[in-house]
């Protein structure tokens, strides 16, 4: 009996070992099986600009539960971007998407090839030599620029057939952070599309020298409604300028149009809408592509420059956020939908028009808008750098 007693005993202790050596390797796969994703950004989630970018990273978890492990850094400034990638890399990270402009990235890239460097708004992606694990995109914002000025061109327009301003009242503020093509393409599309609905509206334009600063943006914007800006709209990172507008003691309602995130309940009388880059798309599609061992060009859609890509409204790359119907005019809705539809449909030329301009950097530069100009067209990075004649003027 004892021999009997010993012989169960040990075959029970056996199978439990087999048991628990079959769990072990079952359960490491499955820690295996999760990609490690890394997130580098220059700022945290209280700037607009960083909290959209890391709306898709909870995007991702959700899109892929169980199948990623996410990794993040936040506040890095961009000379400050290798030693965050290195950590990255060490925790085992396959694939670092970042928000930053920085040359390190690239440098990165070269390190570790067979790490995927995924960077968002940057140009240079048409250089040559670099390595094929080196990425760029971005959404094609000039879209969303024009779609929300035609939403503010709306209110404007109501403002003028009803009599409460005049058409040289009719002044649209932009607060911008540089001189620079993506900057001024975004404000150029911005007053194209008010002036689609309200021909008379004219652009002051005033740039603070920084991407993320409240009180420089929020000085700029009040220095524009004092000047008799109805209409102020944006293109830095903070909310800066909304809290101006919600402040403003004017003689008319001031209209604020917002970035990278609803901003109704930061000035609920004043904001009517905001546009923003979705970056969600991109980062599951590439993160997937490296799941499936793929290229990630090949497996993303949008347009495909190399090693960058950039979609519009068509991809979902680019939205609109929550119009404010509080303070819209009549019929801004149903404007919208068809202004989006065209732009998906790409039956919208929205740089064309009767309209000339001059590049701030070599005033011989010159384009006439009358044969258009196509934005994007040779990669994500917007290049439309000239200021219009007569109808916008650059305060700073």
């Amino acid at each position: 009996m004892k021999r009997v007693y010993i012989t169960t005993i040990v075959t029970a202790i056996l199978a439990l070992a087999i048991f628990a050596t079959a769990y072990s390797v079952w359960d490491r796969k499955l820690v295996e099986g999760e990609l490690k994703v890394g997130f580098i950004c220059e700022n945290d989630e209280s700037t607009p600009y960083t909290y959209n970018f890391m709306l898709a990273q909870s995007a991702l978890t959700r899109a892929l539960p169980g199948k990623v492990k996410i990794y993040s850094r936040s506040n890095v400034p961009d000379s400050e971007t290798l030693e965050p990638i290195h950590e990255l890399v060490r925790a085992g990270c396959e694939i670092i998407f970042t928000n930053s402009y920085s040359e390190q990235v690239l440098e990165a890239a070269r390190q570790y090839p067979k790490v995927q460097f995924c960077q968002g708004s940057f140009s240079g992606a048409e250089r040559n030599g670099l390595p094929d694990n080196y990425h760029t995109f971005n959404g094609e914002i000039y879209q969303g620029r024009y779609a929300s000025g035609v939403a503010a061109g709306m209110k404007l327009r109501d403002m003028l057939d009803n009599h409460v301003i005049t058409a040289d009242q009719a002044l649209v503020g932009y607060v911008g952070a540089f001189s620079t093509p993506e900057v001024i393409s975004g404000y150029t599309a911005f007053l194209l599309g008010v002036r689609s609905v309200a021909p008379e509206a004219t652009m002051r334009v005033r740039y603070t020298g920084t991407w993320s600063s409240y009180s420089r943006e929020k000085a700029g914007a009040k220095a524009l409604i004092d000047e008799g800006c109805i209409v102020i709209a944006q293109h830095t990172d903070t909310i800066g300028p909304a809290m101006a507008c919600e402040e403003a003691e004017a003689d008319h309602r001031i209209i604020h149009v917002g970035y990278n995130q609803d901003m109704t309940d930061i000035a609920p009388s004043t904001s009517l809408i905001s546009c923003c880059v979705n970056w969600t798309p991109y980062v599951v599609s590439a993160t997937e592509a490296v799941m499936n061992h793929e290229d990630i060009e090949r497996h993303v859609s949008g347009s495909v420059h190399g090693n960058d890509i950039s979609a519009g409204f068509d991809q979902g790359w680019v939205q609109v956020l929550d119009l404010n119907r509080q303070i819209a005019a009549y019929g801004t809705e149903e404007r919208l939908q068809r202004t989006i539809e065209a732009l998906k449909k790409g039956s919208l030329e929205v740089f064309k028009g009767d309209y000339t301009g001059v590049n701030p950097d070599d005033p011989s530069d010159t384009i006439d808008l009358k044969q258009g100009y196509k934005e994007c067209e040779k990669g994500s990075w917007s290049t439309f750098h000239y200021v219009l004649d007569d109808v916008v003027t650059v305060e700073g």
